[in-house]
């Protein structure tokens, strides 16, 4: 018994000591921050009345509620575009995902899908990617996704290639591809082969090829491809040199560039075939006037005969902000210094592309002449010999 109340003497007064708070505890803890979606409509509450559009009084700066992005240009009207529909289209899209091919218009969101794929018959443009939809470049204005290891090339994608080509009726097809630089010849002999292929199968049809750099693969990979059937070689140098090193990827160089497109002629040349080399820019990404006069005159020295200009336009926020958006007005400018300086054919204006309608250009302007020119000389030729050798021509 005296043991009990021992004990609940000693619960009582251990419940009679004072509690102490912890010195980590805040006796009057702040109220909590507003998350972004309250602040917000607390903004809009705080803003305009119906009572201040009456009286036509205007809140000061600082009080005002300011939306949109106001760190980069505003999008001009001339630069956005409708949404791509038709059947020619939409026939071009079903064949696409039937034999697994992509296209660099769907993968590095090209603002001209629409009117390329939708032209008639022997005028639609398309641009076929080879060699998988990851690459091994990042470049800071392309939307094609990177990877360090892509997956093995598809042996079967020259044939489909070839075979859903020929199938459309095109006038001209244009082939580009991702850098592949887990590859010992950066892809070059795939590209020849879907090449070759596609003559085969659609000898009239006109083939360009935008073509990686294929750095440290040496000359021939170069010559392989140039040699192959095509009618127009392509290598973008994208910018001026300056700018070079913040909007492509680090293995990318101007100078490589340049060396591309003179070797794919020094390849075609040896092969004993006759190709156009083009190339193209992207403005609004900080050039200069100068640089552009330079990077022209540079091109020209390296014997290239067609080049392109265009805008940039951010296709994600992860991407490098456009410097600015260049008025159709430079673009005519640029148009009439590239032809005074000798290309042989110069398309210039906010949404052109690398390959934005390069069937009407080209087969209206370039190609289509020079063949109709050597089927003349090879016809006069034949005229001007002795009618028993001409016979056994």
């Amino acid at each position: 018994m005296v043991k009990l109340l021992s004990s609940a003497a000693r619960i009582r007064s251990l419940a009679a000591v004072p509690t102490r708070a912890f010195a980590t505890v805040n006796p009057n803890p702040p109220a909590a921050q507003p998350t972004k979606s309250k602040r917000r409509f607390e903004k809009l509450d705080d803003g305009l009345t119906f009572d201040d559009f009456l009286s036509g009084e205007v809140p000061p700066e600082n009080e005002r509620v300011i939306l949109g992005n106001t760190k980069q240009p505003r999008l001009p009207s001339f630069l956005k575009h409708p949404i791509p529909t038709g059947a020619s289209y939409s026939g071009i899209k079903k064949e696409l995902r039937g034999l697994g091919l992509h296209t660099v218009c769907e993968e590095a969101k090209c603002p001209n899908i629409g009117e390329c794929w939708g032209g008639g018959k022997g005028n639609a443009t398309a641009t076929i990617m080879l060699m998988g939809d990851q690459c091994t470049r990042g470049c800071r204005f392309c939307s094609v996704k990177t990877s360090r290891a892509p997956p093995p090339l598809d042996v079967h994608e020259p044939e489909n290639t070839a075979e859903a080509i020929s199938r459309w009726g095109l006038g001209y097809i244009v082939l580009t591809s991702v850098d592949r630089d887990d590859l010992v010849d950066g892809g070059a002999a795939h590209i020849a082969s879907t090449i070759s292929k596609i003559k085969q199968k659609a000898p009239s049809i006109l083939v360009e090829a935008l073509t990686p750099d294929f750095a440290t693969k040496g000359v021939n990979v170069i010559h392989t491809v140039a040699s192959s059937g095509l009618d127009v070689f392509a290598h973008n140098v994208e910018t001026v040199e300056r700018c070079t090193p913040f909007v492509r990827d680090r293995r990318a160089g101007f100078n490589q560039s340049l060396k591309v497109l003179e070797e794919a002629k020094k390849g075609a040349k040896a092969a004993g075939k006759e190709i156009l080399t083009k190339s193209s820019i992207m403005l609004g990404v900080g050039e200069m006037e100068e640089e552009i006069h330079e990077t022209l005159r540079r091109l020209r020295e390296s014997d290239v005969d067609v080049v392109t200009f265009g805008q940039y336009m951010r296709p994600t926020k992860r991407h490098m902000k456009v410097d600015r958006y260049v008025e159709p007005e430079e673009f005519a400018k640029w148009k009439n210094v590239a032809e005074g300086m000798g290309f042989l054919y110069v398309a210039s204006g906010p949404l052109v592309r690398s390959s934005y309608k390069a069937g009407e250009f080209f087969i209206e302007n370039v190609l289509k002449k020079r063949r109709a020119a050597a089927a003349e000389h090879a016809a006069s030729q034949l005229s001007t010999q002795p009618p028993e050798i001409a016979a056994k021509v």
